[in-house]
């Protein structure tokens, strides 16, 4: 099989390393089926011996976009080095992801990284809590190879500043929230971002909360809070995604 391409964005280990686990789990991949890139800290050309424009995308079954504490809507002055190349990188590849219909899943920030072309808007409009939240799938994602699988309603696990505000030229919108519009969404027949995380599970976040517990997501003190309701909910659903994902697109 030829592999799965994954990026990543986090910064601290505990957290990255935690997703790449979760990712493998759930979608049932084993270590040597991912070539895991770590987009913080190399560029594509160091990691895999091209660039963004050059990248061989037919040389990897689909590319998996994790999420991360990058936002596309933060003012640029506030950007990091990192983050501002990690940004450009992305933009080029899911330029070229969509032009070729390339399979594509992006968690979370893939919502920023899909959500900002062909006339889509991503700003802070939308952006909701830490914590498990319904999530209902419309009439197009309850037909969708990807999501049609899933129960019409299910819980996910989100947390996140921006959301798609306008939805990209083309974009099929698949799933949606009472506070926030655009949950998931296609372009062409293979390209897919999610607002939620198919990857995590209640142990997952609680890791989460507490690497990013000075971040900006929740008010100071309010961890523990998190931490109960997260260990409360049941999500059982999306990381049902991350092995249909492999099994739709998967090839030798």
């Amino acid at each position: 099989m030829k592999p799965f391409l994954f990026l990543g964005t986090r910064a601290e280990d505990l957290a990255a390393d935690g997703e790449v686990e979760a990712v493998l789990r759930f979608s049932g991949l084993a270590p040597t089926d991912v070539r895991r890139v770590r987009l913080e800290r190399e560029t594509l050309t160091e990691a895999v011996g091209a660039p963004a424009e050059e990248l061989d995308l037919d040389a990897f079954s689909g590319i998996i976009l994790g999420g991360g504490p990058f936002n596309v809507s933060d003012p640029e002055d506030t950007k990091s080095p990192a983050q501002r190349r990690a940004e450009a990188e992305l933009r080029i590849l899911a330029e070229r992801v969509v032009a070729a219909d390339v399979p594509f899943l992006g968690c979370c920030y893939g919502i920023g990284t899909l959500g900002r072309l062909l006339g889509g808007v991503v700003d802070r409009t939308y952006g909701e809590p830490i914590g498990a939240l319904p999530v209902t799938l419309t009439d197009a994602g309850r037909a969708d190879p990807l999501l049609g699988d899933l129960p019409a309603t299910f819980d996910a696990f989100l947390g996140h500043k921006e959301a798609v505000r306008e939805l990209p030229r083309g974009a099929v919108l698949l799933a949606s929230s009472a506070t926030c519009p655009v949950q998931a969404f296609r372009l062409g027949t293979r390209v897919y971002a999610t607002q939620f995380h198919p990857e995590l599970d209640a142990d997952q976040l609680v890791t989460r909360i507490r690497v990013y517990e000075h971040h900006g997501y929740f008010e100071a003190g309010g961890a523990d809070v998190l931490i109960d309701a997260a260990r409360a909910a049941s999500v059982t659903e999306p990381p049902r995604i991350l092995r249909r994902f492999v099994e739709l697109f998967a090839r030798e």
